[in-house]
């Protein structure tokens, strides 16, 4: 079963979302629906008064709600969930004058999903508007948007050659990025200072370029030499990561200064704004 986890905005208050490919259904965070309707400074705390004030909902709780693991300050975590239904149910026994508009969001939100279904073209305009609202640069959200293609091209290639998805994804990743940047994922993502911040999305027009190098040539080659599994895939990520790599290390001999920087997108980007993953890289 595949989830998505995305941040979906319902008048400027920030709703954790999972889309589930399998059962083509948005599961809402509870809590983050709570707090969207009611302000409470304490939504938790709401809750559980909240299912006395209603014997019903609390009897049927266990039915209404799904716990699925989502981002948290603290790192992934199960959270209780619901789906478009379920939240219907929910929101009964929360009074409040935004119970309405947020019905009408959450159907906009399930329609707006399966129109992209239909059209995937209409995914690649959201993602566009959200960075453009984020305040990148077009240039910037031009790299990206490729990015996302190059990266998909190559993730149907590692499953044509066997490779299984979750773990072995994340060590092709690891060995492709530290081939061109000398460092992997998590080290890259320390040297910039980020945390649960989205490494491609907080790195430059040059990193994001050889980036992309380093994936696309990932995938030339393994169409080229036919791999089959994980440790073959291996060594063709370390021959796609290595042509980056000289890349960069030509232009840095050019240049005289280091490619990989610890800027980051909030050196560059209001500082009222924060970065959020797109679905597309958000897989749970």
């Amino acid at each position: 079963m595949n989830k998505r986890q995305s941040i979906k905005l319902f008048e400027k208050q920030k709703v954790r979302t999972v889309w589930d490919d399998k059962e083509e259904k948005w599961y809402f965070c509870v809590v983050d629906v709570v707090e969207a309707l009611t302000d409470s400074i304490n939504p938790t705390d709401y809750i559980k008064k909240m299912k006395k004030r209603d014997p019903e909902l609390a009897k049927g709780w266990g039915q209404i709600v799904t716990p699925l693991s989502v981002q948290t300050p603290g790192g992934k975590q199960r959270v209780n969930c619901a789906t478009q239904q379920g939240i219907f149910r929910i929101i009964q026994s929360i009074p409040s004058k935004k119970a309405e508009p947020f019905k009408q969001w959450m159907a906009q939100v399930a329609s707006q999903r399966i129109d992209q279904m239909q059209d995937p073209e209409l995914s690649i305009e959201q993602a566009i508007a959200d960075y453009k609202r984020l305040g990148y640069s077009d240039a910037w959200i031009n790299q990206r948007i490729k990015s996302i293609e190059v990266r998909k091209e190559l993730t149907d290639e590692w499953k044509r050659t066997g490779v299984q998805e979750g773990l072995e994804y994340a060590s092709l990743t690891d060995i492709i990025t530290r081939e061109w940047s000398g460092f992997t994922t998590r080290q890259y993502k320390q040297y910039k200072g980020l945390k649960k911040e989205s490494l491609r999305d907080n790195m430059t027009n040059i990193e994001l370029a050889l980036n992309i190098l380093a994936e696309a040539s990932t995938t030339e080659i393994s169409k080229a030499q036919n791999p089959k599994g994980f440790k073959q895939s291996a060594a063709v990520a370390r021959k796609g990561g290595e042509i980056a790599g000289d890349a960069r290390k030509k232009l840095e001999a050019q240049t005289g200064r280091a490619v990989i920087t610890r800027k980051k997108a909030s050196d560059y980007l209001p500082p009222s704004d924060s970065i959020q993953e797109l679905p597309e890289e958000t897989e749970i």
